[in-house]
């Protein structure tokens, strides 16, 4: 890995959060909340939107942002059948969330109804197993677990 460029006049900037506009604030907070465990950190109002921060069970530096309600305009968006189909589409892809054993969060989320849109596999050049899975509005999450 190259070393931190301390120098650098951006050298504050540090990942916080990953913003998902929904139609449904109070089911998408439920979704996150029953399905992946995660944790409401904040709830505020904007304009007519309701906004929250999630965080997942044990972390406190990374966030999912919920923006929801108001009236969002329509965008249709793609059933991806495996991880294929969605790597034709350009623009925002998806957020990664690292786990200790993907087969076993595989299995738990699929208990859970949640939708695997692509199972577990390996890709060396990165040292991980991966997969991919959606939210109720199509949003892709990608699972990764490292590999020694």
């Amino acid at each position: 890995m190259p070393a931190q460029n301390t120098a650098s006049p951006f050298a504050s900037m540090k990942g916080h959060h990953v913003a998902v506009r929904v139609p449904d604030f109070e089911a998408a907070k439920r979704w996150y909340v029953e399905k992946l465990d995660f944790r409401v950190i904040r709830e505020w109002p904007y304009a007519d939107q309701r906004l929250a921060y999630l965080a997942p069970a044990t972390d406190d530096n990374f966030f999912i942002e919920i923006l929801g309600d108001g009236n969002p305009h329509p965008v249709p968006k793609p059933v991806y059948q495996d991880l294929g189909d969605s790597l034709r589409l350009a623009g925002y892809h998806h957020y990664c969330l690292n786990v200790d054993d993907i087969d076993a969060t595989v299995a738990e989320l699929r208990k859970r109804g949640v939708t695997i849109v692509t199972e577990p596999f390996e890709l060396p050049v990165i040292k991980r197993r991966l997969a991919f899975l959606a939210d109720p509005w199509g949003n892709l999450i990608e699972l990764a677990e490292l590999q020694e």
